[in-house]
C-alpha cells in the first residue's frame, strides 16, 4: 500500500505496516484504525491535516506539508513483519522517499520504522552518523542533507492503551517537527 498526502511535504511520517481492519480494508494508509485515530487527531492539531479523523478514501482528509507511509506494504501476521518482508519491502520506501524531494524533518513511529529508515537513507546515500542514531521517543537526530530525523513511539493500541505514549507525549513530536520546519 503506497503512502498518501503532499507530494512536496517537508514532513515525512513512516510507520510499520498497514493495520488488517484499517489501512488493509480502507485502502489508505492509517485510515481507520485506532492508531490512524491518534495519528491524525495529532497531525490535525499540529496543523499538518485538515481534520482530526480519518475513516474512508473519500472522507475529506488533506495533509498539508505532510506525507505519511509505512515500511511494509501489506498488513504483517500478527503485526509482526519477518525480517524478510520488510527487506523486500525497503525497495518501495526508497522510491517513495526519493520521489519526496521537499522533505526536511522525518518522524519514524516506532523502533521498527526508525531501523529500517535508516537502512533505506544509507541506500539513498545519506550519510548516517557514527555512532549510529538509537531510536528513543523524542530523539531527535541531525542527519546530512539537512535532515532530521525524530523518534516517536508507535500510536498503537499496546503502547497508547498502557500510557507507554500519551496525547501530550505525541503532540510535542510534531510540535518539534513544526519547529524546525518554520
Amino acid at each position: 500500500m503506497p503512502g498518501f498526502g503532499d507530494p512536496r511535504a517537508k514532513l515525512l511520517v513512516v510507520g510499520l505496516a498497514p493495520a488488517a481492519h484499517g489501512g488493509n480494508r480502507t485502502g489508505r494508509i492509517f485510515t481507520g484504525d485506532r492508531s490512524g485515530d491518534w495519528l491524525f487527531r495529532a497531525l490535525h492539531r499540529s496543523g499538518f491535516a485538515n481534520q482530526p479523523t480519518s475513516t474512508h478514501l473519500d472522507d475529506g482528509l488533506q495533509l498539508a506539508d505532510c506525507y505519511v507511509c509505512a515500511v511494509v506494504r501489506c498488513a504483517p501476521p500478527d503485526n509482526r513483519p519477518s525480517p524478510d518482508e520488510a527487506r523486500q519491502c525497503l525497495p518501495f520506501l526508497a522510491r517513495e522517499m526519493r520521489a519526496l524531494t521537499q522533505v526536511r524533518v522525518i518522524v519514524a513511529l516506532g523502533r521498527f520504522a526508525f531501523e529500517h529508515l535508516l537502512k533505506t537513507m544509507r541506500q539513498l546515500g545519506v550519510s548516517i552518523p557514527t555512532p549510529k542514531p538509537v531510536f528513543s521517543h523524542g530523539a531527535r537526530h541531525e542527519l546530512d542533507n539537512h535532515l532530521t530525523l525524530l523518534g516517536c513511539y508507535h500510536p498503537s493500541q499496546q503502547n497508547t492503551l498502557t500510557g507507554r505514549l500519551t496525547a501530550p507525549m505525541l503532540d510535542s513530536v510534531f510540535a518539534t517537527a513544526r519547529q524546525i520546519l518554520r
